[in-house]
């Protein structure tokens, strides 16, 4: 009886996120992308048909708690190991015993939390287990898989990208914690829809966080006669800090000023652009994040209007790797400016955009004869390479030659506006289509 007290002392001593965690699909919220009815990793789960995979996200966003949802349902055994707190011997003693259990017919999932703390070295101890089938992997990271996890390993695993949580998805979270008994439940809490949206919106898609402001918030909460918890605007305000509520002032959610950030540049307007800069990055954004979106800008809408466009959001994004904040706000201003300034044009967007249609609708258009590679004596008699011309071997280092497959021989993908440098572009496109058309037998 005193160890059935003291399991349930312990329960009620655990953070609310930890006492807070899904249980089930039902209870799992965000992911739709993934967990929707009907969805790939839904099905997976429900049918135990879990094969290896990597769980990629910010955290807070269910990485683990998804692990442990597999685990309740799988009829397989199921290991749960954390780089962070053990090292690859004691993973390989984890599945030399799924290796002896596979003899018997067993199956065994593993999941490694953090699997990006093991170096790629360390990472090949899993591969011979994996392809085997002794284990089925499941590994959880913060960081692109492209970079941390080992090629070998990845190919034989599905990536799963889990996105930040919406602050529509934290709220109805918040709202479940208020109502379930492992939560607030027992107690009456009163808190206006307001400032749970406040907490949503301040967690930045991180559903441990919100949950972590909650507790904090209700337990400094003024209790009234009657037992009810109000938490007043100023408590809250303690808790979240002034400047992560600026993000939110007007309502605005995380997309919407990164949104008003982006436009404003597009529209030319160096004034808004950096006022959103500044209500982004007061509000405690990372400034990496920042930098990305304005890298991305640089091509997609200055592009060839000016080619220094991308060379200054890059330089900005590796000063603010450097410095941080806050001294990276000034190159931050920087970058927006100039791309403010910058003359517009998205011609490379639209290439893309026009291309990757013809791509994805017409997978099968073979590559022409001429420019395929011919590497060995059977692909040199099928008549690869016959007819390819090495422009540097000609006057006007131009061949006639064409390189879209047959049927998209009359495609024009990039063209291109008459802004900034982008029309000196222009004319050299033209006079080079006009060459090969003159010269086209």
């Amino acid at each position: 009886m005193m160890e059935q007290a003291n399991m349930f002392e312990q329960e009620a001593e655990q953070p609310l996120a930890a006492r807070m965690r899904p249980r089930d699909l039902d209870e799992f919220v965000g992911q739709q992308h993934l967990l929707g009815p009907g969805k790939i990793l839904r099905r997976l789960i429900e049918e135990d048909r879990i094969t290896s995979m990597i769980f990629w996200g910010p955290p807070g966003v269910g990485k683990t708690t998804l692990a442990r949802i597999i685990a309740s349902r799988t009829r397989a055994s199921f290991a749960d190991f954390s780089a962070v707190t053990g090292g690859i011997r004691e993973a390989r003693a984890v599945m030399e015993r799924a290796e002896e259990g596979r003899r018997f017919g067993e199956r065994t999932i593993l999941f490694v939390d953090e699997i990006h703390r093991f170096n790629k070295a360390q990472q090949d101890a899993f591969l011979p287990y994996v392809e085997k089938g002794s284990i089925i992997l499941i590994g959880a990271t913060t960081e692109n898989p492209s970079f941390e996890i080992n090629g070998a390993l990845l190919s034989r695993c599905k990536v799963f990208v889990l996105r930040a949580l919406e602050p529509e998805d934290i709220r109805v979270m918040l709202e479940r914690t208020l109502r379930d008994p492992r939560g607030f439940g027992n107690m009456k809490v009163d808190l206006a829809p307001d400032v749970l949206r406040q907490i949503a919106v301040f967690a930045n898609g991180d559903a441990r966080m919100a949950l972590g402001t909650l507790e904090m918030a209700v337990l400094n909460g003024h209790i009234a006669a009657d037992g009810t918890v109000t938490v007043p605007a100023e408590i809250l305000s303690q808790i979240t800090s002034k400047k992560s509520l600026l993000y939110d002032k007007n309502g605005e959610e995380h997309y919407n000023i990164i949104s008003a950030l982006h436009k404003s540049m597009r529209n030319s307007d160096p004034d808004a652009a950096v006022y959103w800069l500044a209500r982004m990055l007061e509000a405690g954004e990372d400034p990496l994040y920042v930098a990305r979106r304005l890298v991305r800008f640089a091509s997609e809408d200055v592009g060839l209007a000016d080619p220094r466009a991308i060379e200054q959001a890059v330089a900005c994004y590796q000063a603010c790797h450097f410095l941080g904040m806050p001294e990276c706000s000034v190159h931050l201003t920087q970058a927006v400016v100039y791309l403010s300034l910058s003359p517009k044009s998205n011609s490379l967007y639209m290439a893309y955009e026009s291309a990757r249609k013809d791509a994805e609708t017409r997978l099968a258009e073979p590559v022409p004869l001429q420019i395929r590679n011919a590497p060995t004596k059977l692909t040199d008699s099928l008549g690869y390479g016959k007819g390819y011309v090495y422009a540097h071997d000609t006057r006007e280092k131009l061949s006639a030659m064409h390189c879209l497959p047959e049927d998209l021989m009359d495609r024009v993908y990039y063209q291109p506006t008459t802004q900034g440098l982008e029309s000196r572009y222009a004319q050299r496109l033209t006079e080079i289509r006009e060459w090969k058309k003159a010269h086209d037998k």
